[in-house]
């Protein structure tokens, strides 16, 4: 409690940091925060940027995760794309091997 009077400058934060912050926590091993980089303020002095958010924190999350599912439009695009690749090439005959089966020989 010492330590984080010694480091919080606001005073009312103590309270928070203890009644609301720690309690969530409390079944977390480790990694509370999560580290995003921002674009560069291009216009001022292109300074890296960075946002801190916690983990498990009440609101919406900064960037969504799009997990890769089979029945999204662009996976079923690539899905029928690479059979139709797949058609094409069982159906294209090697010009070696076309050539071999009209002189009788194996390739």
């Amino acid at each position: 409690m010492r330590m984080a009077d010694f480091w919080l400058t606001e005073k009312d934060l103590i309270h928070k940091l203890f009644k609301l912050l720690a309690p969530r926590f409390q079944s977390h091993s480790g990694n509370y925060t999560r580290l995003l980089q921002i674009p560069n303020r291009e216009n001022l002095d292109r300074a890296k940027m960075a946002v801190i958010e916690y983990k498990g924190n009440p609101f919406p999350p900064l960037i969504v995760l799009h997990r890769a599912n089979e029945k999204t439009l662009l996976n079923q695009l690539l899905k029928g794309y690479r059979e139709d690749i797949l058609k094409t090439r069982a159906t294209q005959v090697p010009e070696g091997a076309a050539a071999s089966l009209h002189s009788g020989t194996a390739v």
